[in-house]
């Protein structure tokens, strides 16, 4: 079952068990306030039963409660860790980038020739790291001037997921319990 099915299920299951607290509440209310003015002891046995329906809708409340912390825990986990690769990753892009930004200064400080397109990065890098490279390569007076090849040629964009999206679709690896919500009786007591 996906992440966002089953936080579905259980908010689900949260809200029908949060109207059946609320009503059974104002049920006891009722029997108890009708024993008060009566002092029929079937209202008191209602309200007593009332009662146990209550802590048993609470006790499930409790449990559904519990299981909606785990999974919301399971999805945050997994949404940070999708950030944290997306962050690596873009980290090390950089990284990556700023060797060619190097290199591509040291190929035209040594007088080299470089496609315009690398000169372009460089520029758009720091634009007095290019007119310094400029500068050094008009200086340069090899008669061998290499040529080099783009180092950024055929770069791919590398696609990113929302990691929102990556958690909800994520499937949940452990059996989740079946939480059985009690069934609310409407009484006659008004």
């Amino acid at each position: 079952m996906k992440i966002a099915d089953a936080r579905a299920i259980y908010y689900q299951n949260r809200q029908q068990l949060c109207d059946n607290k609320k009503t059974l509440s104002a049920q006891k209310t009722a029997a108890e306030n009708k024993f008060k003015e009566t002092g029929d002891t079937k209202f008191q046995e209602e309200a007593a039963t009332l009662t146990l329906s209550l802590q048993k809708t609470e006790d499930a409340f409790i449990k559904n409660q519990e299981v909606l912390d785990n999974i919301g825990e399971l999805w945050m986990s997994i949404a940070n860790m999708e950030s944290a690769k997306q962050q690596g990753d873009a980290m090390a892009k950089e990284a990556e980038d700023l060797g060619k930004v190097i290199t591509v200064f040291r190929r035209l400080a040594a007088g080299d020739i470089v496609p315009a397109s690398d000169e372009k990065k460089l520029m758009e890098y720091d634009w007095k790291m290019y007119q310094m490279a400029k500068n050094m390569q008009a200086m340069a007076q090899n008669e061998e001037r290499k040529k080099h090849k783009s180092l950024w040629e055929d770069e791919e964009v590398p696609e990113t997921t929302d990691p929102i999206e990556m958690a909800n679709n994520a499937e949940v690896a452990v059996d989740l319990p079946d939480i059985e919500i009690p069934e609310v009786a409407l009484t006659n007591l008004c």
